[in-house]
């Protein structure tokens, strides 16, 4: 079949498209918790003859389409996921999320794919199989619930596409690639390099007294001061090159004002371009936080937890996905970036899947507005759903047509942080801290375990 007429059956399934989008849209839900959204997608998907498999006690599935001819099998993702931002017009009342990063704009194209991929032909001069996947909670948020899920045994990792790969729902696919909805100058661009991160909880803990007499007690908010400050001054240790980036907010800061706060939160996340600059950067942290809570007496319990892997995307994949959309929409309007200086300090959980197949991160326009704030919408829909549709279209023919060539071709030299699957894991366990940090001993020692 011909790219137009294949471009054409995208066009006829815009109505499809923009009622997912519209559904998600009225129905955002956070990480973990997308159950509406799966279940009006799988219902879609089930109506166009695909069978599912379910993650069952989490959100989300996946479902295999294969040519009959054999060759890679392509993994295509759309999430599922919305975040809390108050205020932004599409907000859940009872719960404030918001789709306020057009996640609904990517499972909405994605869908659209799937039903052109069951068109009369669409598969003739195509080689090997497609994995479409509906995965959930790519945004890190509400980490207590995530916890919770990880404590009884729900989930292993707070990521989506982190917690599918333990389960194997990526067994035995190849290459992969994703377009994100945003907005910008360029219709479609790949970044090949960006930022991986650690997630961090310290609890500082104080003696509570009236505050007319601060001397009887510990202050806990003043320690996660000394400790922000801590932080602040080692901003001027960063290298450059590494891209770090440190973001404490304290969720919880004292119960009232005449009392000294004996209980204090502190959520972190720290971010830099490889795993070595991520895990160096954590360790100066966790030494700022354990000064801080030394400095006032007060104790502190440390808990890290895995975030995601910084972003190392293939660029022969690259090269193919962006030639497919210059197709599309011209070659000014299709970006690959490939200058390391030119990073993507930002974070995705499609960085853990480049960290073990060939995979790439699209972004592609129709929003405007900063992403994860009130201002953020869709406003063009042939670009946020039909462009989308056609350029993820577009890639897997040029992947899998002349017998797989180009995917094979993409496999044959192709890198990856993690050649062994169990030794990604390994590397996310070790990142898991559970202690406390500063210990008092009534013989006056101070013992410190970071």
């Amino acid at each position: 079949m011909q790219d137009q007429k294949r471009l054409e059956i995208i066009d006829e399934e815009m109505p499809r498209m923009r009622a997912a989008f519209d559904f998600m849209l009225d129905h955002p839900e956070t990480g973990y918790r997308e159950w509406q959204a799966t279940e009006y997608l799988a219902a879609e998907y089930e109506s166009l003859g695909y069978t599912l498999t379910r993650a069952g006690d989490i959100p989300g599935f996946y479902t295999d389409l294969d040519t009959g001819r054999p060759g890679p099998k392509i993994l295509i993702l759309g999430e599922l996921d919305a975040l809390k931002v108050v205020g932004h017009p599409h907000e859940d009342p009872e719960t404030h999320a918001a789709h306020a990063c057009g996640h609904n704009a990517q499972s909405a194209a994605l869908l659209g794919l799937a039903a052109a991929l069951k068109a009369p032909g669409m598969l003739d001069g195509l080689s090997g199989s497609i994995r479409l996947c509906a995965v959930p909670a790519e945004e890190l948020v509400e980490l207590d619930f995530r916890e919770e899920l990880r404590q009884n045994g729900v989930i292993a990792y707070y990521g989506g596409k982190q917690e599918f790969l333990r389960r194997g729902y990526f067994d035995g696919c190849d290459l992969a690639y994703m377009i994100h909805t945003g907005g910008g100058k360029h219709h479609f661009q790949i970044n090949l390099h960006s930022n991986g991160c650690i997630l961090k909880t310290a609890t500082f803990m104080g003696k509570a007294t009236h505050a007319a007499t601060p001397r009887l007690g510990i202050n806990a908010l003043d320690a996660a001061t000394l400790a922000i400050s801590g932080i602040n001054a080692l901003r001027t240790t960063f290298r450059d090159i590494e891209f770090c980036r440190v973001h404490p907010i304290l969720t919880e800061a004292g119960t009232a004002v005449n009392s000294v706060p004996s209980r204090v939160l502190m959520e972190n996340q720290v971010r830099a371009a490889s795993v070595d600059a991520c895990k160096t950067l954590n360790a100066n942290v966790n030494r700022a936080v354990a000064a801080g809570a030394l400095a006032m007496g007060a104790g502190v319990h440390l808990c890290d937890r895995p975030g995601y892997l910084p972003g190392s995307f293939n660029e022969k994949l690259g090269k193919i996905c962006m030639d497919a959309c210059a197709a599309l929409v011209g070659a000014e309007n299709a970006l690959l970036n490939a200058d390391p200086l030119r990073h993507e300090t930002g974070c995705t959980d499609m960085s853990d899947l480049s960290a073990v197949m060939p995979a790439v991160h699209i972004y592609g326009s129709g929003a405007k507005g900063a992403g994860h704030s009130v201002d953020y919408r869709v406003d063009d829909f042939d670009c946020a759903l039909g462009e989308s549709a056609k350029a993820q279209l577009l890639i897997l023919c040029r992947l899998l047509e002349n017998g797989a060539a180009a995917a094979k071709d993409v496999l044959s030299d192709a890198k990856v942080t993690f050649a062994a699957r169990a030794d990604y894991f390994a590397y996310l366990d070790s990142i898991f801290k559970d202690v406390d940090a500063v210990t008092y001993g009534e013989d006056g020692r101070i013992s410190i375990d970071l």
